[in-house]
């Protein structure tokens, strides 16, 4: 498993909740154990202390976005090394049992279970992902979405660093909001010159008696 992979254990925790909505679906002990997609060896460890703890871990990884998405590079990096220092990693080389065409394993790096608790192990997973994301591909790969009122974390893998929103659902509804608005906007001020560079048509009234 490449470790890009566990950069979305980060944004998987942090998106349980939106808080310009007030909605939080980070409730219960099944919902802390959903969180581990296939890792159901690593789920069931989790226990009803660890919805209090998960909740601790996912503020101050939506800190770590806000912080990019703020341009303070720096504090997004400091907050992130700190996570990383309490929550350490354990790396192993796995193959799990995948054999190419001539039967040897598939080596890659795993990052291995946290033996203590449910959100150690979720926690480094997460922080680590989220540190090789920031360094193989910048802080400003680490974004809040635009779309008022959403700011559910992303991370921008577009080819031109142009990715504004988590996702499609959310950039089509900023884009029709943006186009009514503009409609409103023309509908209020009717006599406004069209923005294809022509003069209005009293402008141009005006200039050419001017210039008889």
């Amino acid at each position: 498993m490449e470790l890009a992979y566990y950069s979305d254990y980060a944004v998987r925790l942090v998106n349980t909740e939106e808080p310009v909505r007030g909605k939080d679906s980070l409730t219960s002990v099944d919902a802390v154990r959903g969180l581990f997609g296939a890792n159901q060896e690593a789920a069931r460890r989790a226990a009803d202390a660890d919805l209090t703890r998960f909740r601790s871990v996912r503020g101050r990884l939506r800190a770590v976005f806000e912080a990019a998405d703020g341009g303070d590079e720096t504090l997004a990096v400091n907050l992130l090394n700190s996570l990383l220092l309490e929550f350490p990693v354990s790396p192993q080389i796995s193959g799990h049992n995948h054999r190419d065409d001539d039967g040897r394993p598939l080596w890659h790096m795993h990052l291995a279970d946290h033996p203590s608790n449910a959100t150690a192990g979720y926690a480094a997973i997460a922080a680590m992902g989220l540190a090789f994301h920031l360094t193989e591909y910048g802080v400003d790969r680490l974004g809040l979405c635009e779309a008022t009122p959403c700011r559910n974390a992303y991370l921008d893998t577009s080819t031109n660093r142009s990715r504004r929103y988590c996702s499609d659902r959310c950039a089509t509804r900023a884009n029709v909001a943006a186009y009514r608005a503009r409609k409103r906007l023309e509908a209020e001020r009717p006599d406004r010159p069209e923005s294809t560079g022509r003069t209005a048509p009293k402008a141009q009234e005006s200039t050419a008696v001017t210039d008889r």
